[in-house]
């Protein structure tokens, strides 16, 4: 892949499936020039989400794929390989996306997925939001964070590309945890396309490494 840069931006698409902030943080960092790529859309699983609404109201082109309109999750990967082929996306996003599709052969390797922990502790089905902080506090845990990965057919399994560590203090909340963990989300997400855009990250087996 030919490194991005801001004349000839990273063509990056979006999934969500909630309030959107983690988009809109892509969308700031974008914006702010110190992202050189753009979003050529976004895709919602559902339609009344915010992340959405907020879409539209930024003019992007935006598609709703429901995963209950398929059988399975290779028939849900197949109709969202075909909306992310039609903007011809260079790297898809998933940004609070939460359901399990199987990757088109296309696009192995050029889908993203971040996590509010430190994988491969507190992964897996129905480990999201909430659920993942609770988890964290509950086990004892001293550190949590966040994990971006290049996703593949299993949840949160893929390939790790950048990690980011926070303390968890014994006084914390979900609520509390979760906030520092997104202020650390908003740095790796885009350190990790960042690096995917300048054609830096090569990945070997179950690992990925930074070129350069």
């Amino acid at each position: 892949m030919i490194p991005a840069t801001a004349a000839d931006p990273l063509r990056l698409a979006i999934l969500l499936s909630g309030s959107g902030r983690t988009f809109e943080n892509l969308h700031a960092e974008i914006a702010a020039g110190r992202l050189p790529a753009r979003i050529v859309g976004v895709i919602a699983s559902r339609a009344d989400v915010r992340g959405c609404a907020r879409a539209r109201e930024l003019g992007l082109p935006t598609e709703v794929v429901r995963r209950r309109d398929f059988d399975g999750a290779q028939r849900y990967g197949d109709a969202l390989g075909e909306v992310l082929a039609r903007w011809r996306t260079e790297l898809a996003a998933m940004a609070g996306f939460l359901h399990l599709w199987s990757v088109p052969p296309a696009l192995r390797g050029r889908v993203m997925n971040i996590h509010p922990a430190l994988l491969p502790a507190f992964g897996g089905q129905g480990m999201h939001g909430a659920h993942v902080h609770a988890a964290v506090l509950a086990s004892g845990a001293r550190l949590s964070g966040c994990t971006v990965h290049f996703a593949d057919d299993q949840y949160d399994a893929g390939p790790i590309i950048v990690q980011r560590a926070v303390p968890v203090a014994f006084e914390d909340t979900p609520e509390t945890l979760a906030a520092r963990v997104f202020e650390q989300e908003c740095l790796a997400y885009p350190e990790a396309i960042r690096l995917f855009a300048a054609g830096r990250l090569e990945i070997v087996g179950r690992r990925v490494r930074i070129r350069g």
